[in-house]
């Protein structure tokens, strides 16, 4: 709480809800979050763990140059990491998961974390892919604010990082002794004399955890399944908003999918309070959905990406024996050493 990002997260939040709601009726929003069809949830909900579970076979695909682990082992470790992701600030469920994996299989916490990072980097091609299939139809509305053109310029832009993300990664797996070589200069030249074995160390793991990009036909499997758990987290979506009195395509809840998961790339306060819904809610109006409808689903949606899944996650710690707070925190700071 005494962190400065983390205070700076909850300001961006706070802007971020003040953009979502200004000039929202309360008395509309309130009537169509009572008028919902909440039993469209069930349905939503059970797609949306389909996408998890795909997540963690993506996982232990990315892992098994390291150590073959079956995806029942991997899906409570993702779960936890989506908990971790949702309950404290800066994503550290990625390093928690990474963490959980080694405490039970033993993978080194750097190697995991190149595998995660290598999710992310995907994943976040797959969300610019899904804007940019949709920006023709979208530039036909009109958006007197110029929402439209920001998130064309904003396309453009994650495109070139995410895509120049990737191609670094995909030279350091191709040729990681050239990496090492290069890796081991800088760390030489630029670090303490006294870290020099451990920074080799974690960059060695580092590189062990990339090697399934080695293969062509593994990067495109990576690809594809990418595609697929946000395919499938669009169809919760897509069963959301019929529990709610308005209509639009699934190419318009694709490019909602795709903005607002890019929005919350955005520091704020855990849980993505505000950057997941601002964007959502300006997609919908874009498209004609009424302000008060389109927070309504919004806010409802949030809330069933939210809930089920930190209850999950938060279950499946409690069965690792990891407490709240002080445990996690020692777990990593200790796991944070290796080398």
């Amino acid at each position: 709480m005494k962190k400065w990002h983390f205070w700076l997260g909850v300001l961006i939040s706070v802007l971020f809800i003040w953009l979502a709601l200004r000039g929202l009726q309360l008395n509309e929003f309130w009537s169509a979050v009572q008028k919902a069809n909440y039993g469209w949830l069930i349905p939503g909900i059970g797609v949306y763990f389909v996408g998890v579970w795909v997540r963690a076979w993506r996982w232990h695909y990315l892992l098994k140059p390291i150590k073959e682990i079956p995806t029942q082992t991997m899906f409570p470790i993702t779960t936890i990491g989506y908990m971790g992701n949702n309950i404290y600030p800066a994503r550290a469920g990625e390093v928690l998961r990474a963490v959980i994996l080694k405490r039970k299989e033993g993978v080194p916490v750097s190697a995991s974390l190149a595998t995660i990072i290598v999710e992310r980097i995907f994943d976040g091609v797959v969300m610019l892919a899904f804007v940019f299939v949709n920006l023709p139809e979208l530039a036909k509305l009109t958006s007197a604010s110029g929402f439209i053109g920001n998130i064309q310029q904003a396309a453009v832009i994650g495109t070139g990082l995410f895509l120049g993300a990737l191609a670094v990664f995909l030279l350091a797996a191709m040729f990681p002794h050239t990496t090492a070589r290069i890796g081991g200069w800088i760390i030489q030249r630029f670090t303490p004399q006294r870290l020099h074995e451990r920074l080799l160390g974690l960059m060695n793991k580092f590189l062990a955890g990339l090697e399934s990009l080695r293969s062509p036909w593994n990067v495109l499997m990576i690809f594809f399944t990418s595609v697929i758990i946000w395919l499938l987290e669009t169809g919760k979506y897509w069963f959301v908003m019929h529990a709610f009195d308005f209509t639009v395509s699934f190419f318009a809840l694709m490019l909602m999918n795709g903005i607002v998961n890019l929005a919350t790339t955005i520091p704020s306060a855990p849980g993505y309070i505000g950057t997941f819904d601002a964007p959502g809610i300006a997609v919908l109006t874009a498209y004609g959905v009424d302000q008060a409808t389109a927070a309504g689903y919004t806010l409802t949606l949030h809330v069933a990406l939210w809930l089920p899944i930190t209850l999950l996650g938060a279950y499946f710690l409690a069965k690792e024996g990891i407490h709240w707070s002080e445990n996690i925190r020692k777990e990593l700071g200790e796991n944070g050493n290796e080398s």
